[in-house]
């Protein structure tokens, strides 16, 4: 093979992205070496796109980025025991060092010198990459790439979930982004009894019907009445709070129910103004997890019985799917609010998905 290979940089710190011929990674022993099939844009790429304020302070240009990936291994390192040349894998994106108090204790999900894929070492924006031999995690070869590489954020959502019990219970997903429409699906294969969604987007208030939402919302309106006036002034049970919007968070908070469940995952810009802790969590006695990442490896065997099974079909959020070279293009439908989530295929759209 070439001793280049076309990637996605982010050349300069400012806004934008190239594509240009980066070297092919050199695989370390415990490594393997990955033909990239697929791969997904996250939120956090946009991020890394736009440029803005956690950017800056995270990002060292210049570097191929990108995080959530699925391919074919085709080498491995001299002391690489688990993977198998040939095996179709996606990838967990946090490296831990197997060392901190985290590590040790089983939290590796939140290790203190975790690196990131695509964020703190090259990512999976290109042709093929490079990744430890541990973190590969091989899937069924009949799933499509897309769908294999979108387990990753499907997993940040299948945590947050799945962080309680919904079965029977009224639950809302505030915010409908992927991840939050990822959980809407996973609320209703858990056998949630009513499933409020909000957002501003219609088309994305569309899709969290499709995935299974009894009452989209827009988040404009009387949420809190409408919801209070729908579960006998009670509120809902579990708050799922993939937005990180202040506003949503309020709204969720004022939503939830005396002694519910709250599940954080979303990211606010800056510190939330005005959150009237007392109300929201102290008087209301209720319980407040905050959500990082995946546990490895529990979420994903989680995910793999539930996309797997097929109780939850997350395809119709893979809203495009582009070449690689048309990256441009999928960062716009993102930014746009057009695309749900867009798939990019490094070695042609044709037969990939």
């Amino acid at each position: 093979m070439a001793d280049t290979m076309w990637g996605v940089v982010k050349e300069r710190p400012a806004p934008g992205a190239t594509l240009k011929r980066v070297p092919v990674p050199e695989p370390g022993p415990r490594d393997v070496l990955v033909k990239v099939r697929a791969t997904t844009i996250c939120g956090t790429d946009l991020h890394i796109y736009k440029w803005d304020r956690w950017a800056q302070s995270r990002i060292i240009p210049p570097m191929v980025f990108g995080h959530e990936m699925a391919g074919t291994v085709i080498a491995r390192g001299d002391e690489v025991m688990n993977v198998e040349i040939g095996d179709f894998i996606s990838v967990e994106t946090h490296i831990v060092c197997g060392r901190c108090y985290q590590c040790r204790t089983g939290q590796s999900h939140i290790c203190r010198q975790v690196q990131i894929i695509g964020v703190d070492r090259p990512g999976c924006f290109a042709e093929y990459i490079a990744v430890p031999a541990s973190n590969a995690w091989r899937n069924d070869p009949s799933l499509p790439p897309a769908v294999a590489s979108a387990q990753e954020p499907f997993g940040n959502a299948v945590h947050t979930a799945l962080a309680t019990n919904l079965t029977t219970r009224n639950v809302l997903v505030t915010g409908c982004g992927p991840i939050g429409l990822f959980a809407v699906g996973i609320a209703r294969a858990a056998g949630a009894n009513r499933i409020f969604a909000t957002d501003i987007n219609p088309a994305r208030l569309e899709l969290a019907r499709a995935m299974g939402a009894s009452d989209p919302l827009d988040s404009r309106g009387d949420v809190v009445r409408t919801i209070l006036d729908a579960t006998e002034g009670e509120g809902v049970d579990v708050l799922l709070e993939m937005s990180g919007h202040p506003a949503a968070i309020h709204q969720g908070f004022s939503a939830l129910r005396y002694g519910g469940f709250a599940a954080l995952l979303g990211l606010p810009s800056g510190p939330v103004p005005e959150f009237d802790l007392a109300n929201h969590i102290v008087f209301k006695g209720a319980t407040v997890y905050g959500v990082s990442g995946r546990k490895m490896y529990e979420t994903w065997y989680q995910t793999r019985a539930l996309i797997g099974s097929g109780k939850v079909d997350i395809r119709p959020i893979i809203t495009h799917h582009l070449p690689l070279e048309e990256y441009e293009q999928a960062f716009e439908l993102m930014l746009s609010g057009e695309a749900a989530k867009v798939a990019l295929y490094p070695h042609g759209v044709e037969g990939a998905w």
